[in-house]
């Protein structure tokens, strides 16, 4: 249903104009929470991943090139609004040029449990405490692209859904099955380590250590089912969360280089761990 408006004040724009990020997730009210999907192609990913659409919001120019997306989400509902404003309004709310077609607000998923995610599971991804979105956003891009099954992200990671971490991982984060891992923010793998050893997976913290072994050791290419754990690029991986790990990993790398950005080397060892089994 196509809405024209002349201004952002319109109440119905508060989750696109005013509403916080911590706001959209309703903590309180976690099956009222929203997230917000910036570009065609991540609308058109949330569309096919079984996102609920609650309505769209877009410059009149870009109604032509959006009209499959309008029409696939009218054969939803066609209650569901399609707000058109000025140009000059949807500066205002973007900080700058809409370029990529359209935002769009969807209904956030009911969260998955660590099982329902790791279902079928052979090679999965888990993100300690990555408090960047672009990282996020990006590390679930990677593990898309390169066949991981699944990612596991702890209490303090940021939030997948964040309408950045969206745009960057290309909606992907729509197409692979993810959950939060553990019970305490401070030391998640107390409880998170057993629960994926009694999913049957063998776990691999990448990191520097004096017993770490290569990412190409034949051990790994071995393992049934593998859980790879990924930390923060500062301080890296809990030495918690190190000891409780069955194996410690590292990349093999050239002049003297001992670490990557953590997107880098996600991308590094998810092609190791899955492509050549492929």
């Amino acid at each position: 249903m196509i809405v024209r408006i002349d201004t952002l004040e319109d109440e119905r724009l508060n989750a696109y104009a005013r509403l916080t990020e911590a706001q959209l997730r309703n903590k309180l009210e976690p099956e009222k929470g929203i997230f917000i999907a910036e570009s065609g192609k991540v609308i058109e990913r949330a569309l096919e991943g079984g996102m609920q659409p609650l309505s769209l919001l877009m410059e009149e120019k870009w109604l032509p090139s959006m009209a499959s997306i309008v029409e696939r989400i009218e054969q939803i509902d066609p209650t569901i609004p399609v707000f058109v404003a000025p140009h000059d309004e949807l500066q205002k709310l973007c900080g700058f040029e809409l370029t990529r077609g359209a935002l769009g607000a969807f209904r956030r998923p009911r969260p998955k449990s660590v099982s329902e995610a790791c279902e079928g599971a052979r090679v999965v991804a888990v993100l300690e405490d990555i408090t960047n979105h672009t990282n996020v956003g990006a590390i679930f891009r990677s593990a898309a692209a390169l066949g991981v099954d699944a990612v596991l992200i702890t209490p303090a990671c940021y939030d997948p859904l964040y309408r950045r971490a969206v745009r960057v991982s290309m909606g992907t984060v729509f197409q692979i099955p993810w959950a939060r891992i553990g019970e305490d923010a401070h030391d998640w793998a107390q409880t998170g380590i057993p629960l994926l050893h009694e999913l049957g997976f063998t776990t691999a913290a990448l990191a520097l250590s004096d017993n770490s072994v290569s990412l190409r050791d034949e051990k790994l290419k071995k393992c049934e089912k593998i859980a790879l754990v990924l930390g923060t690029e500062g301080d890296g991986l809990a030495e918690s969360t190190i000891a409780r790990c069955d194996y410690t990993v590292k990349i093999p790398m050239y002049h003297q280089v001992d670490s990557l950005n953590v997107a880098a080397a996600s991308a590094v060892a998810f092609w190791e761990l899955v492509v050549p089994s492929a």
